[in-house]
């Protein structure tokens, strides 16, 4: 297999969290290096600054609307983004074991909009943040709404702390937000206020989607659609089987030929079992080779 078909393969198998970890980190070595060329050859480039982060200026906003997303794919500096990620790992390991891969998606994009818009609404209300020049980067307001949708779908879900001992996951989210609404002042009030924002969509999904209501559908439904865009068009298999209707008679002996060109699902099973418990680099080559080949 070579490397192109393993990151294939990685990507396929790989969980919504570590896909959402892998573009922070990808985009933040990306412009990171960027940066680092045009300081060296003394470019004035400010492109990240100008055009992804999200502005508290209204009028910014509007001949710029994508950077209320892009924002929440970067980050200030390498200790920035490390605690966010680690968070983000931290609980996402629990949210996808009461939540599925598309809530991920959706409480990640979804969070982060909250979060700007509170951030931008907090600089419109309150007159001691008079910074029209004030911008938000970075996914913590994303990250926040992970952790507080987790928080309330099971808030007495026993977590075991180094050097701290067992805590209620709502300990945990308590923290943060108390964190927040403590270090609320002039100079950073906007940053808190979209961590705010973050959680208060976190907590808000999860209590509705506990009471079979999914605030998050018609997001869902875009993101499915603009995934199929991108997707390659599948040969339907009924084209496979009209045709060897055509060039033999429909007997048990051709059936079972048409049949066994389907991988064995319960070997494809046995493996993700394998990779879920072990993780990817657990599995032989040979099981690589076979799930790969499952894939196409």
């Amino acid at each position: 297999m070579s490397f192109k078909d393993t990151l294939k393969l990685k990507y396929q198998t790989a969980t919504a969290i570590e896909k959402l970890i892998a573009i922070n980190v990808l985009a933040f070595v990306f412009f990171g290096i960027i940066s680092a060329m045009a300081s060296l050859m003394r470019w004035n480039f400010n492109f990240v600054t100008e055009w992804l982060v999200f502005f508290s200026d209204l009028d910014q906003y509007w001949y710029k609307p994508w950077t209320i997303i892009t924002y929440a794919f970067l980050h200030a500096g390498l200790g920035h983004i490390f605690f966010n990620m680690l968070i983000l790992y931290f609980s996402g390991r629990y949210f996808l074991n009461f939540f599925t891969g598309k809530n991920a998606w959706t409480v990640y994009f979804l969070g982060g909009i909250c979060g700007a818009l509170l951030f931008m609404v907090s600089y419109a209300l309150f007159p001691a943040l008079t910074t029209k020049n004030a911008y938000l980067i970075g996914a913590s307001a994303s990250v926040m709404a992970v952790l507080i949708a987790v928080a309330t779908k099971v808030p007495n879900l026993g977590i075991r702390l180094m050097f701290i001992g067992s805590v209620k996951f709502w300990h945990i989210a308590a923290f943060f937000v108390v964190l927040d609404l403590v270090q609320i002042n002039p100079d950073s009030a906007g940053t808190h206020f979209a961590h705010l924002g973050g959680a208060i969509f976190g907590y808000v999904y999860a209590s509705q989607l506990a009471k079979g209501k999914n605030i998050g559908a018609g997001f869902e439904n875009m993101m499915d659609w603009v995934v199929t865009l991108f997707e390659p068009k599948k040969k339907s298999p009924l084209r496979t089987v009209h045709k060897a209707k055509k060039t033999r008679s429909t007997t048990p002996k051709s059936k079972k030929t048409v049949s066994t060109k389907n991988p064995n699902q319960a070997e494809i099973d046995a493996i993700l079992d394998k990779i879920s418990k072990s993780g990817y680099d657990s599995l032989t080559q040979k099981e690589k080779d076979f799930l790969f080949k499952a894939g196409k």
